[in-house]
């Protein structure tokens, strides 16, 4: 059997460096030409839209939150998660806050998720009645409604009407439960005499792109919707357009999405009739009216009838738990869907599953995470083990691989047999070091998601300086952690965590075997720097897991290195590893030029008293 040892071919070891410096330089590239622009011209356009703003504001088009909200009379609601009002002018639920959830970490300013018509990014549900008949007064968005309190809370359900003085009396009521769950039923009580054709409609309008806007790769942020048996994810960029997306179903549900909050329709599940679904865009003076809508199938109402149609509208955090148990209480399919698990779903879902129960128990995500980490550690141990005992006995047989390099060095079919021989004797796998790496990466992104979607870990603190393990370490060592008077640019900013975590990993490969190719140890000797630099933007959590799992691993493979004799040397290599890497230079550098030799033949001739190439005489053409 031909066996190959570690030895990389000449051109393999250019394409490794080629590639790993084209790696480097796309990233800078990417920093530097792209994300740091990109982020200039979001500020700028933020500013470009103040000052816009204000223009409006001058022209009586747009106002202040306040001054909108002062515009019309309001029915205020009172929950102990929400608070804000409904605008008895159109009927809207156009101004929500959240009281468990805050801005900042340990801050006060509560968030505001809903705002009202004629304010900056208002966001917005409207409920109301359409029909072919033209000479119909239907109730619209400058309608008044008449309500029988001033206020709607889990207690105290609200109840509005309207008549459009041509016989159909319109009356809206709107129940709120103990969360985050709106239910509007509306009813039209005809008295008109003839025969009316209906259809019950319920929207979310958002004007503009939110402040707030996550503009992550990894993460659907906008119209989202369950249709049918179909899930619907569609781009601001595309409703930027004017397209608009229809799908028709006897069930479903459908919204806006952000990081972390939704808004959501879905008919109510005693409704039975089909229901048409709407993604539309609006585009506008540089500004497009998002639009996520339903429309129920015709309703003709007898004289002396009344007509009730049902319709459920969420506003709320997309905790999964409570998600799925209002999937269950008002037949909404796959309502948690709206939390964006990705491609790894059989991995985040689990992984999310297991840290909020471990944060039932321990009361913190901070031990949760530790416990959690060590929980992998285990899962994956038997082939960790495995992975490192094969790695311990590579450093074990180093002095045999010296006397089989020095003993067949001139002829390197035979050494590989050899080297075969004595890896197969002595159990060793050079390729078991790969597994557990293949392992960590489903792992790593996994989490990733989890850190970064779940609401959960949203200013979650650890120990010491971190207050949100989702978001990245806030230190920066270009910095010196705050004691000089300037911003680094993005591509600096590297915190103490993520430092941490180069070290650990620098640490774990001063116990495996060292590459016996010195392009590998160069390359493998960059990767905890490069790592750092790349970690140092990811969440602060993700790093002190990688953190943690490293440290465990350092511990597992310490324990084997003694447990098989080898002697831990972490700031040095044995003679024999010295050895072994000096002559898989001093062969390789051999084997080179073998290769440039031979290739040279092909065309030229070698001098044998100078051993240089000698090119061929070519015949001169006539």
């Amino acid at each position: 059997m031909n066996f190959q040892d570690n030895r990389m071919h000449p051109d393999d070891k250019r394409n490794m460096i080629v590639f790993f410096a084209i790696c480097v330089l796309l990233y800078l590239l990417y920093d530097i030409f792209i994300h740091q622009p990109n982020m200039e011209r979001i500020e700028k356009a933020k500013e470009q839209a103040a000052l816009q703003t204000q223009t409006q504001i001058s022209q009586n088009l747009i106002v202040s939150r306040d001054e909108a909200l002062l515009q019309s009379r309001r029915v205020a609601i009172e929950s102990k998660t929400l608070k804000g009002s409904l605008s008895l002018t159109g009927g809207r639920i156009d101004d929500l806050g959240f009281n468990e959830y805050h801005t900042e970490p340990g801050g006060s300013d509560d968030v505001i998720l809903l705002n009202p018509v004629r304010a900056k990014h208002s966001y917005y549900g409207e409920f109301g009645w359409l029909a072919q008949d033209q000479s119909l007064s239907l109730p619209g968005k400058t309608t008044v409604w008449q309500a029988n309190n001033n206020t709607l809370s889990p207690d105290q359900p609200l109840a509005m009407q309207w008549n459009n003085g041509q016989g159909l009396q319109f009356t809206r009521e709107i129940a709120l439960d103990d969360k985050y769950m709106f239910t509007v039923r509306q009813s039209v009580r005809n008295n008109s005499g003839r025969a009316v054709t209906l259809y019950p409609f319920a929207l979310i309008g958002r004007d503009g792109l939110p402040a707030e806007m996550a503009r992550a790769y990894i993460l659907h942020e906008g119209p989202i919707g369950y249709i049918g048996d179909e899930l619907h994810e569609v781009d601001y960029k595309d409703l930027d357009k004017g397209e608009t997306t229809t799908a028709r179903a006897a069930r479903g549900w459908i919204g806006i999405t952000d990081k972390y909050w939704l808004t959501a329709l879905t008919p109510g599940k005693e409704y039975a009739a089909e229901t048409k679904f709407r993604f539309v865009g609006d585009p506008k003076n540089g500004q497009t009216l998002y639009q996520t809508d339903i429309m129920g199938e015709a309703v003709t109402i007898q004289p002396g009838e009344t007509v009730t149609v049902p319709v459920e509208f969420f506003t709320g955090p997309k905790v999964v738990s409570m998600l799925e148990d209002y999937a269950t209480q008002y037949d909404i399919p796959h309502f948690d869907l709206a939390v964006d698990f990705g491609i790894f779903y059989f991995l985040t879902r689990p992984f999310y599953e297991v840290l909020t129960f471990l944060n039932g128990v321990f009361g913190s995500f901070a031990i949760s995470l530790l416990v959690f980490t060590v929980l992998i550690k285990l899962c994956v141990f038997p082939l960790a083990q495995k992975s490192y005992r094969s790695f311990a006995r590579m450093r074990k047989v180093a002095p045999q691989m010296v006397e089989i390099r020095e003993k067949y060095g001139d002829d390197r079919m035979k050494m590989q047999q050899e080297i075969f021989a004595l890896y197969q004797k002595e159990n060793v796998n050079p390729m078991a070091g790969c597994f557990p790496i293949l392992i960590q990466i489903p792992i790593f992104f996994a989490l990733y998601k989890v850190f970064y979607v779940n609401i959960g870990m949203r200013h979650e603190p650890f120990w010491g300086w971190i207050n949100d393990m989702s978001a990245m370490d806030p230190t920066n060592v270009f910095e010196l952690f705050g004691l000089l008077p300037w911003d680094a640019p993005g591509i600096l900013h590297i915190g103490v965590w993520p430092i941490i975590m180069g070290c650990t990993m620098a640490l774990q490969q001063r116990l495996s075997p060292p590459p016996q190719d010195a392009t590998q140890r160069i390359v493998f000797g960059i990767m905890p720097i490069w790592l750092t630099v790349i970690l140092a933007k990811f969440p602060a959590g993700l790093v002190i897991y990688w953190s943690w799992s490293n440290t465990l691993s350092i511990l597992q493979q310490y324990v084997l290195l003694r447990q098989e004799g080898v002697r831990v040397n972490i700031f040095t290599r044995t003679r024999s590893e010295k050895k072994l890497e000096e002559l898989t230079e001093q062969q390789e550098a051999e084997w080179a030029e073998e290769k440039a030799a031979a290739e040279a033949i092909d065309h030229d001739t070698i001098d044998p008293e100078t051993k240089t190439v000698k090119p061929k005489k070519r015949r001169k053409k006539k």
